[in-house]
């Protein structure tokens, strides 16, 4: 059952984190650059070796298709990193539109639409993968500190492109999506080779939205601070 209590602690970040007032007194460049490190040192110590254990078993699958691919994972890994930014491409250009001709910076209401149905997959997939992988506590634990933070920054990205539609209607979505994805994978089994499919594109969308929001523009970055996150995570992966 650990799977679905961390399930419903993602969730949770999702519905409170707009109103964590910590995050109004700390700078946002510093508490953004810290996730972003947080985030990076997650992604090059437990998803890029995850990416090369999912290939090994990838290779093995049995679909004409996939015989002239000899690197299924990264083909995948790409789908998702492409995906997501075509739907932050959408975002920005709606909300440069909306700004010219309704003189509001937020995009349309089909935009919204559309993100929160990409995040609400995203977001079920990742519940799903919570079930079907079984660590122990400790993993649980870092799986929890490496995503907290980025659900957080992932938040105020759609915060910012949505507004108050966000809050009203997007995290309620967002958090129902992941308790979604963690239910089913309590009642349905797949096989490895999806799960491993599903991991791999999962991981590209992970990589660009850590690139995307976690490591600011230089005006609006705290490079220590993101070293103090990276540094900080991989002390305590490499401790236990």
């Amino acid at each position: 059952m650990l799977g679905l209590l961390l399930a419903i602690a993602l969730a949770l970040v999702h519905v409170s984190a707009s109103t964590w007032e910590f995050l109004e007194v700390i700078p946002r460049r510093r508490w953004k650059s810290l996730a972003g490190g947080v985030s990076i040192a997650y992604l090059f110590l437990e998803i890029f070796p995850e990416l090369s254990q999912s290939q090994e078993i990838l290779r093995r699958v049995d679909i004409p298709a996939f015989e002239y691919l000899e690197d299924h994972v990264y083909l995948l890994s790409f789908v998702g990193l492409t995906v997501f930014y075509g739907l932050e491409s959408l975002a920005l250009r709606s909300r440069a539109s909306n700004r010219k001709t309704e003189g509001e910076d937020l995009t349309s209401f089909e935009i919204f639409g559309l993100h929160i149905l990409s995040f609400g997959i995203y977001n079920a997939l990742l519940g799903y993968l919570l079930q079907e992988t079984q660590h122990g506590i400790i993993s649980y634990v870092l799986f929890f500190i490496a995503f907290a933070p980025h659900f957080m920054v992932n938040d105020y990205s759609l915060r910012e492109h949505h507004k108050k539609a966000y809050d009203k209607y997007g995290r309620w979505l967002l958090a129902g999506a992941i308790m979604a994805g963690a239910v089913v994978g309590q009642t349905v089994a797949v096989s490895e080779i999806v799960i491993e499919a599903i991991r791999s594109f999962i991981a590209g969308a992970i990589i660009l939205n850590v690139l995307k929001e976690e490591l600011p523009e230089e005006r609006e970055n705290c490079f220590w601070s993101f070293v103090t996150g990276a540094i900080v995570y991989g002390v305590i992966v490499f401790m236990v």
